[in-house]
């Protein structure tokens, strides 16, 4: 008994036992290592365990660099402090100003429900327009919230499909728990509202035709289908993020470290990288709609096709997404303005320089306009562009109510909408990355992977995403590409491996993790709902993993080989490569 109590005790305070032991656990680094990698390396490591226990909040953590960097003599503050708020940052904030103004008037959903009208309400294809709605919305708002927004949608379709969700969990238990197991399981007496649950089943049951077995076995078919929405939805906001730069965290990581580690590469901007990683989430979402609806009954025959006895249950649930679309009445200015800069913003940032035709970028001086240039631009017109339709008769009128002017967004509404907890994670991985190349720890790192060299390029890509991916499942996967792409760039130069080849695949398998509740947000807020048990997740997400590979492998070798020119070696990755060679040529 001492010790269950001693444990709950040690439960208790294990942030502060983590936040006292590992600088201690790490300290001998600083004496054992050459004196700037050792001092870095004990910052990367202690940054990395304070992350994955999330002993310290992550934004926390990420400023920790402005501390220990400066005074450990690795970096000086006034090259540090800049990469907090990189261009990176600023294509990342315009990203989420538009989003919030989507979800200010609504055309999010708007979109969402007309998705599901065109897609149908047979379980099959309702799942896959969830999933195609989700990941589409998860390009452009975050997976969170694109989550948070589809899960009520996709229960209150379900509960027309199938009823109340505990009458299906009882019809699922066999008939003596149903008529004992109420008082002997649950409780001594039982409730008014399990009183008027069984009265239900009983009524129920008196009007079918079918035995209780055969009730209990659709039952229990019907509450797969269920599980299979709520699954769906967070793993399809999980693959739509990474299809566009803005969409999850680690995109814009490897952009700024690419700019970091390799000044004069251009390769990767918006465009480019959309017309990579579109088709990749394509063929992803496409693949996991087959795994889910084969696992969780959705491909059954009964359903994917006309039966008889649901042909009015999907009627019921058909009326009710039309009835909630109708609400939303007709398609007002504000949501066409929103509308239209919503599609110029994409075109822009598409066409500002897409590489496999001229861009036009090339109207202003080389070099001057990027993506962040373009996206502040359109998100600066949000915030005086009107929200209602301007009239002349306004201002002839007298009479006219003098209403205060609305633009699409106020600032106040901008501000709620920016998580600057992930602002500063992106620019601790930044300021992380740059104090791994200025030290020397990076290249240091790199001449203890020389055995590396003898393993295939196609191989160890597959190892390294593989890796990423696992780890992932159990960190953030912000901070997970944070620590791992300077050490993945190093690889791929002791290999002589273009180190896009190893930095695209990591950086989109980060993105990843479906088998646990804590991998993602979007896992936890379709856990939360109480309906789904870990290994539900597991079961669902082992397979997710291993498809999502599968779809990166072929992507890479096929595509993206053409793309980027993964197959040669290129000159802008030499800069790194001078460096590494003199550090190593330096060591005895």
């Amino acid at each position: 008994m001492k010790l269950a109590v001693m444990s709950k005790k040690l439960w208790c305070v294990h942030k502060v036992l983590v936040l006292l032991i590992t600088p201690l656990l790490f300290s001998p680094l600083l004496v054992t290592l050459p004196e700037k990698e050792g001092r870095c390396l004990y910052v990367v490591l202690l940054m990395a365990a304070f992350w994955c226990s999330e002993a310290l909040p992550l934004a926390v953590t990420a400023m920790l660099p402005i501390c220990l960097f400066p005074t450990l003599g690795i970096i000086p503050s006034q090259k540090l402090c800049p990469q907090y708020f990189l261009e990176t940052n600023f294509l990342f904030l315009s990203g989420l100003v538009l989003a919030s103004s989507i979800e200010e008037w609504g055309l999010h959903r708007r979109i969402a429900l007309k998705v599901l009208i065109i897609a149908g309400v047979k379980p099959a294809w309702l799942i896959l327009g969830m999933m195609m709605t989700s990941s589409f919305l998860s390009m452009w708002l975050s997976n969170t919230a694109t989550t948070a927004m589809m899960l009520p949608i996709a229960n209150a379709i379900l509960e027309s499909l199938f009823g109340d969700l505990e009458s299906l969990k009882q019809k699922c238990k066999p008939m003596e728990d149903r008529v004992n197991g109420q008082s002997t399981k649950m409780h001594p007496v039982a409730s008014e509202k399990q009183m008027l649950s069984l009265e239900g089943l009983d009524a129920a049951d008196e009007n079918d035709t079918r035995t209780a077995e055969e009730i209990r076995s659709e039952s229990e078919y019907q509450m797969r289908v269920w599980k299979g929405f709520l699954v769906c939805i967070p793993y399809a906001a999980s693959i739509g993020g990474t299809a566009t730069l803005t969409g999850t965290a680690p995109n814009l990581i490897l952009i700024g470290q690419l700019k970091n580690n390799f000044p004069e590469c251009d390769v990767i901007n918006f465009g480019s990288w959309f017309a990579f990683a579109f088709p990749l989430m394509l063929v992803f979402l496409l693949l996991g709609w087959l795994w889910i609806a084969f696992l969780h009954g959705g491909l059954n025959r009964r359903l994917c096709f006309k039966h008889n006895r649901r042909a009015e249950e999907e009627a019921q649930a058909r009326a009710l997404i039309e009835e909630d679309y109708k609400k939303l009445g007709p398609l007002n200015f504000a949501e066409g303005a929103i509308s239209f800069f919503f599609v110029l913003y994409a075109v822009l940032l598409f066409t500002r320089d897409p590489k496999f035709v001229t861009g036009w970028s090339v109207f202003f001086k080389k070099g001057y306009v990027s993506d962040a240039v373009t996206g502040v631009i359109i998100v600066s017109i949000l915030f005086f562009f009107p929200s209602q339709k301007p009239s002349l008769g306004w201002w002839l009128d007298p009479k006219a109510s003098n209403a205060p002017y609305v633009p699409l967004l106020s600032w106040k509404k901008a501000q709620e909408a920016v998580p600057w907890n992930i602002i500063l994670l992106l620019g601790g991985g930044f300021a992380m990355a740059q104090a791994c190349e200025e030290s020397g720890l990076a290249s240091w790192i790199g001449g203890y992977l020389q055995p590396l060299v003898k393993v295939p390029p196609a191989a160890a890509m597959m190892l390294i995403t593989a890796f990423v991916a696992c780890f992932t499942e159990i960190a953030s996967n912000t901070a997970t590409i944070i620590i791992f792409l300077p050490i993945i760039a190093e690889l791929a130069f002791h290999v002589s491996v273009n180190p896009l080849y190893f930095m695209i695949p990591a950086t989109i398998g980060s993105s990843y993790a479906f088998m646990l509740p804590v991998s993602t947000p979007p896992n936890s807020i379709a856990f939360a709902s109480g309906h789904l048990m870990v290994k539900d997740m597991v079961k669902t997400g082992f397979v997710m993993n291993i498809l999502g590979l599968l779809s990166i492998m072929l992507a890479i070798n096929t595509w993206g080989m053409a793309m980027f020119n993964l197959d040669t070696y290129p000159d802008w990755a030499h800069p790194l490569n001078q460096s590494a060679v003199h550090t190593l040529n330096a060591t005895p």
